[in-house]
């Protein structure tokens, strides 16, 4: 699956015949990942609850000239992610990289009335699946005995609190830790784990926010670079991260928000005598 633009990237990642699993990857920052590495030459298992998103995804990456398989399954149930890794083994080999982007979000109102089987839902998706699909795909890692690359789809939210956004900044916040432990209990195996914060990302789980254009046009100019993520521009960091190229980063996260984050000062309202109100004496 290449062309003249991925070719030289694609060589330089060395990620040519490696078997990656992409949970949810049958859309948003998941999809694009699971195209990005079949590019790049990977082995790509598209795993997602929706079975149909799962099979476009892989359909489209075949039809590319790479090679995929879908998997439907929800990342909750530990037998459920027993059996894909499993069927993932038998078809294309032991995974070398395994992306967690299976994510719910959503606004669920102040947490002193937070419903709690939403909270539990949503803790289960974005941290506790995270750690199940670690524990399944990572032994598969430890038993082949080549190391390995985890990258976990965190979010500008686990760095910095969103506010009725129920358990999600909570659930990201633990996985940026959870991150952060896995890299030292698998460095031994050669098995490396960091994440990825996106900041603001137009996807079809975020589509909602961006409909009103207002709303859409404030949102980009709170971003230093002006503008709304795409997918594809949070694909080619997870790349690579799991790629050799990055083989000495280990227990970090690389936000990626156009510079959002470091924002907050700038947003204060100055006096228009500003510089003289600091130099007057």
């Amino acid at each position: 699956m290449e062309n003249d633009e991925h070719d030289g990237r694609a060589a330089w990642l060395g990620l040519a015949g490696s078997v990656c699993v992409v949970t949810g990857g049958g859309s948003g920052i998941g999809a694009a990942t699971a195209l990005e590495l079949a590019r790049c030459g990977a082995l790509v298992a598209v795993l997602d609850r929706d079975g149909r998103a799962a099979d476009a995804v892989a359909d489209a990456i075949a039809c590319a000239g790479g090679r995929a398989m879908s998997v439907q399954a929800d990342v909750t149930s530990e037998d459920a992610i027993a059996a894909a890794a499993q069927r993932i083994q038998h078809e294309l080999g032991s995974s070398r990289i395994l992306v967690n982007s299976a994510a719910l979000v959503g606004y669920a109102g102040p947490l002193m009335h937070a419903d709690l089987a939403q909270w539990n839902r949503m803790l289960d998706v974005n941290l506790t699946g995270a750690l199940l699909c670690i524990r399944a795909f990572g032994a598969q890692m430890i038993s082949a005995g080549a190391g390995g690359s985890i990258v976990n789809v965190a979010s500008i939210c686990g760095h910095l609190p969103l506010p009725e956004s129920g358990a999600y900044s909570v659930g990201k916040a633990g996985l940026l830790m959870l991150s952060r432990m896995l890299a030292l209990e698998l460095a031994r195996h050669g098995i490396r784990c960091n994440s990825v914060s996106p900041g603001l990302v137009r996807t079809p789980a975020t589509e909602a926010a961006y409909i009103d254009d207002t709303v859409a046009a404030g949102r980009s100019r709170l971003v230093p670079s002006g503008r709304i993520a795409e997918p594809t521009e949070l694909a080619s960091v997870i790349a690579f991260l799991g790629s050799e190229r990055a083989a000495y980063i280990n227990g970090q996260d690389i936000l990626v928000d156009g510079g959002l984050s470091q924002a907050l000062m700038s947003l204060v309202p100055k006096p228009a005598t500003s510089t003289d109100a600091f130099t007057r004496k």
